[in-house]
């Protein structure tokens, strides 16, 4: 049976990434795949969700019945 775990780590000064993760299995042999990505930090992403909040204020987007966007 395939397991699925998704974890974050930093991965150090090395350059190396150093993975714990406990399975639950013991004395057998198993076989592991691993895929990374960047995770996207607020630098790279731009403004923090907090400083949106609100923006639209002055221009609100109305949804009519029929589920179409259209402006105030």
């Amino acid at each position: 049976m395939m397991e699925s775990i998704k974890v974050r780590q930093r991965v150090g000064q090395d350059g190396i990434l150093h993975l714990e993760i406990p399975v639950g299995l013991q004395d057998l042999d198993i076989e592991v795949m691993v895929i990374y990505q960047p995770v996207p930090t607020a630098t790279t992403v731009g403004l923090p969700l907090e400083d949106l909040y609100g923006i639209c204020t002055d221009d609100p987007i109305n949804v009519d019945n029929g589920g179409d966007f259209r402006g105030a």
